[in-house]
C-alpha cells in the first residue's frame, strides 16, 4: 500500500528540481521499467499492480489501480511506476560520431533524437544546459528505453565543441547532406525548434549541413528537428557503410 511519503516524492519527480535535489527520476510502463532494469541504472522503487516484478521483493510496493493513478502521469496508468537513480556522468568519446543539442525545448523531440541515436548506433548525446531535461517523464516515455544505450551529458557546448575532430551543424543554407563528404568521427548539432543553432555554438561549426526540400514550390519553412535528426543520421550511416 502507498504512503503519502511515497506519493509526495514520485509525483515531485515530474519537477526537475525535485529529480536534482533527490537525484530521482520517474519511469512508467512495463516495456520501459524492464529496459532499465535490465540495464546499469539503479532501481529505488518499484510500484506494481501485479507479481511481474517479484523479483524485486525489496523495493516492490503492490498496490491497485486506484493507488497506482496517484503517482502516474499517465491517464490511465500501465502496471508500474519506478524510481531509478539519476547515474553520474560518464566521459565522452570525441573520436566516434557524436549528436550534439542546442537548447533543444520539446521533451518529445528530445526523447525520439535519444531513440534515434540508439537506433543509429550513436553512443553519445551532448545536450547544452538549456536543452530540456533528459529525465523529464515525457522524455524518458519518448526515448522508450534508449536512455540506457546512450551516453547522454548536459555541458557548455561553447566549451566542448573545440573537443571534437569536426564541428558539423544543420543549416537551411547548408550544403546538401547528399552531396557532403561524410566523416565517421566528429559531432553534428542540431539547433533550436525557432531559433536553430544559436550563434556561438555557429562560430564553431566548421561544415554546415542542410536536407534539400524537393517540394514543387519549396516553400516549407522548415523540418522539425527530431525528423531532421533522422534523415542526417540515416544519411550518414548510409554512406559510412558504402565506403
Amino acid at each position: 500500500m502507498l504512503t503519502k511519503s511515497q506519493i509526495k516524492l514520485i509525483n515531485s519527480l515530474k519537477q526537475k528540481k525535485f529529480r536534482i535535489q533527490h537525484q530521482l527520476f520517474v519511469v512508467e510502463g512495463l516495456k520501459v521499467v524492464q529496459e532499465f532494469l535490465n540495464s546499469d541504472y539503479e532501481l529505488v522503487e518499484i510500484f506494481a499492480v501485479d507479481d511481474h516484478f517479484s523479483q524485486y521483493n525489496q523495493k516492490l510496493t503492490r498496490v491497485d489501480a486506484k493507488e497506482l493513478s496517484k503517482i502516474s502521469g499517465f491517464s490511465t496508468p500501465n502496471k508500474v511506476v519506478a524510481a531509478f537513480k539519476i547515474p553520474s556522468p560518464k566521459a565522452i568519446n570525441w573520436s566516434a560520431l557524436v549528436v550534439a543539442l542546442d537548447s533543444i525545448n520539446d521533451p518529445g523531440n528530445l526523447g525520439t533524437i535519444i531513440r534515434l541515436c540508439d537506433w543509429f548506433g550513436i553512443e553519445n548525446l551532448v545536450c547544452s544546459d538549456a536543452t530540456v531535461d533528459c529525465y523529464n517523464p515525457k522524455v524518458v516515455q519518448a526515448s522508450m528505453g534508449s536512455h540506457t544505450r546512450v551516453n547522454i551529458t548536459y555541458t557548455n557546448l561553447k566549451k566542448a565543441l573545440p573537443l571534437a575532430p569536426n564541428s558539423m551543424g544543420t543549416f537551411m543554407d547548408g550544403v546538401s547532406i547528399y552531396e557532403q563528404n561524410l566523416s565517421d568521427s566528429g559531432v553534428i548539432v542540431f539547433g533550436n525548434e525557432a531559433n536553430g543553432i544559436s550563434q556561438e555554438v555557429e562560430t564553431l561549426v566548421n561544415t554546415r549541413l542542410s536536407i534539400p526540400r524537393f517540394g514543387k514550390f519549396k516553400q516549407t519553412e522548415s523540418l522539425n528537428v527530431a525528423n531532421a535528426a533522422a534523415i542526417i543520421l540515416s544519411e550518414f550511416r548510409r554512406k559510412l557503410t558504402e565506403t
